[in-house]
């Protein structure tokens, strides 16, 4: 890429509402058709705050990503972002809010770089716009974002490696960089840990640990030796509601979690933990 924009005021941002808290969402519904997916949900997570969202199968936890994010509108109840109303705004007025998300699946551009990569996330949130008449590589302060963005993903030494030839795990950790490269204050991860090996989960839950330093963590995952590891509260949902959002001790002690999810969930986990030891 050769061209780029001349860089204009960024985008000017409302002033956030007074609130003590970076999400909120009050009394969510989401329902597609006759279905009901979100059933009056509602949650308050504090700026700074990690917090893992996890339930079965059809909970209804993307869904309530894509609502917090954007994706989808609320049928009722209200949602807030550093005390600013969203619901009905679109996923890229969120997004310069200071709110960012990465999904299940990796979305990069996989035949340009790792560097790249990176630096497309970065250009908007420093006020560029597209232009013919100046080069990517004379834009400084952006290059030098996106080459601290890469040492923070651990990423640098890959720098002009294409993204199609990462592994698997650095493409997960790309897509983390891409996420916070705009400088987003919250940020929404969906299963980032999905389809790893056990040593690749610990380096990960390393990673996300550090490039969440006083950022505001929601994520969606299924590991509870990480979600446990990592959450500093725990959101259950089951059936389209929150039934508990307290700390991992208090949601582990919890005899509705562990009746409806948990349960069964460690159980699983143990038990295949044994089925990999016994071989």
């Amino acid at each position: 890429m050769s061209a780029a924009a001349v860089p204009t005021a960024a985008p000017a941002k409302a002033a956030a509402g007074q609130s003590d808290y970076a999400v909120e969402l009050r009394n969510v519904v989401k329902r597609f058709g006759k279905t009901e997916i979100i059933r009056g949900a509602s949650l308050a997570v504090r700026p700074g705050e990690r917090v893992a969202v996890i339930g079965p199968n059809g909970a209804g936890k993307s869904t309530l990503f894509n609502l917090i994010s954007g994706r989808f509108g609320v049928s009722s109840g209200d949602i807030f972002v550093h005390g600013r109303k969203i619901d009905g705004l679109k996923p890229y007025e969120i997004n310069r809010m200071g709110l960012a998300r990465s999904f299940q699946v990796s979305n990069l551009f996989t035949r340009l770089s790792v560097f790249e990569n990176v630096r497309c996330a970065v250009l908007w949130s420093m006020g560029y716009r597209y232009s013919f008449w100046k080069f990517l590589a004379d834009l400084r302060d952006a290059n030098d974002r996106a080459e601290e963005v890469l040492e923070m993903i651990k990423l640098d030494k890959r720098r002009d490696v294409l993204a199609m030839n990462l592994t698997y795990a650095e493409q997960r950790a790309l897509e983390i960089g891409i996420t916070i490269a705009g400088g987003a204050g919250v940020v929404l991860l969906d299963e980032p840990t999905a389809g790893m090996s056990k040593s690749e989960t610990r380096r990960f839950v390393n990673l996300i640990r550090d490039v969440t330093v006083g950022r505001t963590l929601l994520t969606v995952e299924h590991d509870m030796g990480v979600v446990f590891g990592l959450a500093d509260k725990i959101a259950v949902l089951v059936y389209g509601e929150v039934i508990a959002f307290d700390t991992p001790e208090a949601v582990r002690a919890n005899p509705r979690v562990q009746e409806a999810y948990l349960g069964s969930v460690l159980a699983e986990q143990q038990a295949a933990s044994a089925m990999g030891q016994g071989h």
